[in-house]
C-alpha cells in the first residue's frame, strides 16, 4: 500500500519523536517502505551543524541507525530553507514531492491555545499535501 514514508525530524531536539518513529518503522516493515528522513535547515550556521553539507552528514546518520535498529531501509533528505522557521510548511510539501513519498508521518503534540490560534505544522501537512499524512501525537 505504502512504498515510500516521509518523516520530518529535528534531531537537534529529538524529545517528542519516538513515538513516531515507531510508528513510522512499524508500518515501513509491514508495507516493506523505504524512509526518508527529512530536515529542514538553512544554510547559515545553527542547531544542525555549520553549514549543510554537516547537517546533511548528521541526518544521515540518524536515517542510517533509525534504519539499523528498526531493520528498515531508510535514507535522508535535507531540505534548504531560507528561514526554516517561516517556511517550513511550504519546505516540508515541497520535500514531499522532492522524496516522492506517498505516506508522510509527523509527530505533534497535544495542542495549546496558541496552535489554534496561529495553526499547527501537522494540520497544514494534513490539509496541503497531496499523499496521506498521519500526525503522531507524543502523548
Amino acid at each position: 500500500m505504502y512504498s515510500r514514508i516521509m518523516v520530518p525530524v529535528d534531531i537537534a531536539h529529538p524529545g517528542g519523536l519516538s513515538k513516531a518513529l515507531g510508528v513510522a518503522a512499524d508500518l515501513a516493515m509491514h508495507y516493506g517502505a523505504e524512509i526518508c528522513y527529512v530536515a529542514v535547515s538553512s544554510s547559515a550556521p545553527g542547531d544542525l551543524g555549520h553549514n549543510p553539507e554537516e547537517a546533511r552528514t548528521k541526518l544521515a546518520h540518524f536515517a542510517a541507525a533509525q534504519g539499523e535498529a528498526h531493520g528498515h531501509a531508510a535514507k535522508s533528505h535535507l531540505a534548504i530553507s531560507h528561514d526554516p522557521a517561516v517556511d517550513l510548511d511550504r519546505t516540508l510539501l515541497k520535500a514531499v514531492q522532492d522524496t516522492g513519498a506517498d505516506l508522510v508521518i509527523m509527530a505533534s503534540h497535544v495542542p495549546a491555545w496558541s496552535d489554534f490560534l496561529r495553526g499547527s505544522h501537522g494540520g497544514h501537512m494534513a490539509n496541503h499535501a497531496k499523499c496521506s499524512v498521519m500526525i503522531v501525537r507524543d502523548s
